[in-house]
């Protein structure tokens, strides 16, 4: 599979797309916000302490305050905090256990509680793990990390791990022997998959690199008033380049002189030998136009997305979930039912994969195939979501179909999904999705006329509407004004204003002729 990086640089915005034999399949966004702050290390000052919840609010400079779990707590190598972990430990003759995912205390999650490990007030190092997302903040950890080319260093950790994508056992072990014998501190490390087969003396400069960088983190957090920014990840053109051209695309466009010349001093320093994969694009034709990206991301903001057979799939948002629904639409087949249903869903797989990953939607999924009766049937739909789901680079579970016909899945939620940075709720419904009819609203005038009307002495009633429902009331329900000139003897008189949103309206009377 051929793999290219489109980067569209404009004054406030920077966009790149992952290219796929010639279809996107990744968007990031980067907009000079908070809307992308995960990897960035701030020192914060803990503002609430939550026990019930185990959790605590931490200010980290943002509006919203960042928040952190018990479990995301660790016996860092700073501050208070470890002093305080490292007694407990010892009086209690706790163990430290560490898995591949990152370093946890099991001793903080079963037996301690958040109120005896922080306090209020308190200054404490954390990294961005997930960006504000709605009305909630940021979510932060102790389990500090900081990425390079070919290894992970994990400052909080002594834990020394080999990426599972590398599957050669010697190779594995001649990884970790590098790591080991190149770590001068009681570090954590891990080999990323960039680093198999490569010399000893690369791995260790970066080693070396990563730890100088630590070192100068921790300086800064000694000197830095909090809330404060310690570290910020770099730029989203160069994230594309450290985890994507290093590892897994073959050439990078970008529109922009000056990104151009940062991403080869950036390769300069790490990767010279991939200078000659990045191109400056310098047409007059937009970029994203000139690679026909700006369809598929408008298709991807639509709640109906349609399939080449005719059939559709529904993607609807919701507070707790995402549900994902599959329909047959103008798809007849040729031959039976079963068939039809079977070929409408297996084309819906291929779909719903690309777009959860297109629009980077997290958290629990729900899929709701069209029923099959086959055994067999539900199993190749079942199996095919899975292979679809392979090239997902975002850690994914997956539970078998229902008798339902439902499809339970989780996926890793980092950033905001692709509908929640470029769009924002209609300002008309408030993201309901729904308004009132213009039916209900001329019921719910009639019903607020008869309310007011024994109260009023003028001898006219005014009503004020948006023009829309002036036009229907005047038309289809006109029979309503007449009906309630009758029962409150006064003549009703309407008024259309545009600025009224469709279900406002104002009743006031008037005093004289």
């Amino acid at each position: 599979m051929y793999k290219k990086i489109i980067i569209n640089v404009a004054e406030h915005e920077t966009r790149v797309a992952l290219l796929e034999d010639g279809n996107i399949a990744e968007l990031f966004i980067e907009r000079g916000d908070v809307s992308d702050i995960a990897g960035n290390i701030y020192k914060g000052k803990v503002q609430r302490v939550l026990p019930g919840m185990q959790a605590a609010f931490v200010d980290i400079g943002l509006k919203q305050a960042a928040f952190i779990y018990v479990r995301d707590i660790t016996g860092g190598r700073y501050g208070d905090i470890e002093n305080l972990l490292i007694e407990r430990s010892e009086d209690e003759n706790n163990s430290i256990n560490v898995d591949g995912a990152g370093p946890s205390l099991s001793f903080i999650n079963h037996e301690y509680h958040i109120e005896d490990l922080i306090t209020e007030g308190q200054d404490i190092m954390v990294q961005a793990a997930k960006a504000p997302l709605g009305s909630k903040g940021a979510r932060v950890t102790t389990h500090i990390s900081l990425p390079g080319r070919f290894v992970v260093l994990m400052p909080t950790s002594d834990h020394i791990g080999i990426s599972r994508r590398i599957e050669d056992e010697t190779e594995r072990n001649r990884l970790k022997e590098i790591v080991e014998s190149s770590c001068k501190d009681k570090f954590g490390y891990i080999a990323r998959t960039a680093a198999e087969n490569i010399k000893k003396e690369k791995i260790a400069y970066e080693m070396g690199f990563l730890k100088n960088l630590w070192e100068n983190i921790q300086k800064k957090y000694q000197t830095s008033p909090a809330p404060s920014l310690l570290h910020k990840e770099v730029t989203i053109s160069l994230r594309a380049v450290r985890d994507l051209l290093m590892h897994e695309a073959e050439k990078l466009i970008i529109d922009s002189r000056s990104g151009y010349e940062s991403i080869l001093s950036f390769l300069d320093s790490f990767v010279p030998g991939l200078k000659d994969s990045v191109e400056f694009y310098e047409d007059l034709e937009p970029i994203f136009d000139a690679y026909n990206l700006e369809g598929d991301i408008s298709r991807a903001l639509k709640k109906k997305v349609w399939l080449k057979s005719g059939g559709y799939i529904v993607i609807e948002h919701t507070e707790a979930l995402i549900a994902i629904d599959v329909n047959t639409g103008r798809f007849v087949g040729k031959y039976n039912l079963e068939e039809t249903i079977l070929k409408t869903n297996l084309e819906a797989v291929k779909e719903i994969a690309y777009q959860v990953r297109l629009r980077d939607i997290g958290g629990i999924i729900i899929i709701d195939f069209i029923d099959m009766e086959k055994k067999s049937n539900q199993e190749k739909v079942f199996n095919a979501l899975e292979e679809a789901l392979i090239k997902d680079r975002s850690k994914t579970h997956i539970l078998p179909i229902s008798e339902m016909g439902l499809i339970q899945m989780t996926r890793k939620r980092i950033r905001k999904p692709l509908t929640r940075i470029l769009c924002e709720p209609c300002f008309y419904c408030d993201g309901e999705g729904y308004l009132i009819s213009r039916q209900t609203i001329c019921y719910n005038i009639y019903r607020e006329i008869l309310r007011e009307s024994r109260d009023m002495m003028g001898v006219k009633v005014s009503l004020r509407v948006n023009p829309e429902i002036a036009e229907l009331l005047h038309g289809e329900e006109n029979h309503l004004i007449v009906s309630l000139e009758r029962i409150i003897g006064k003549q009703i008189v309407i008024y259309p204003n545009s600025q009224l949103h469709m279900e406002e309206f104002d009743v006031f009377e008037i005093l004289k002729e």
